[in-house]
């Protein structure tokens, strides 16, 4: 069995957001499958998805410190077309990636205990994203 829904994300500030809930919710669907596979791409270059810890928000404050040091805003960069921040959500973009695929398992994600999925959202103004997810399994 394959589905594919675009899920849209409201608009989130700069920084990591706990998204899990957010995907389930969109796919109800997913209690039907035992096994299988759930893709995720986001459909942005300017923000992303990763996976990581669940419980303790410090990490996600944690991650978009360290982020912001290793890809600093400043006037060096060629590509500013829409602003200081620009160029850096991409780069986060990049190192971080833009798709996750997670396994279904008993009508669930197989996820760690304390592990969610993460929107990395790398712009002040980033708006809301979208991301297309794809499910395959029985």
């Amino acid at each position: 069995m394959w589905q594919q829904t675009l899920i849209q994300l409201k608009a989130r500030p700069r920084g990591f957001h706990l998204i899990t809930r957010d995907i389930e919710a969109a796919l109800p669907e997913l209690s039907e499958y035992q096994t299988g596979l759930l893709h995720l791409l986001l459909q942005h270059t300017s923000a992303s998805l990763s996976l990581n810890e669940n419980a303790d928000p410090a990490v996600r404050r944690d991650f978009e410190r360290f982020f912001n040091r290793l890809t600093p805003w400043h006037s060096e960069y060629e590509h500013a077309d829409e602003g200081p921040d620009d160029l850096p959500a991409h780069f986060k973009a990049s190192l971080l990636g833009c798709q996750l695929s997670l396994p279904i398992q008993n009508g669930r994600l197989a996820l760690g205990t304390w592990q969610g999925i993460y929107l990395g959202e790398h712009r002040e103004q980033g708006g809301s994203r979208r991301i297309l997810a794809t499910l395959h399994g029985i």
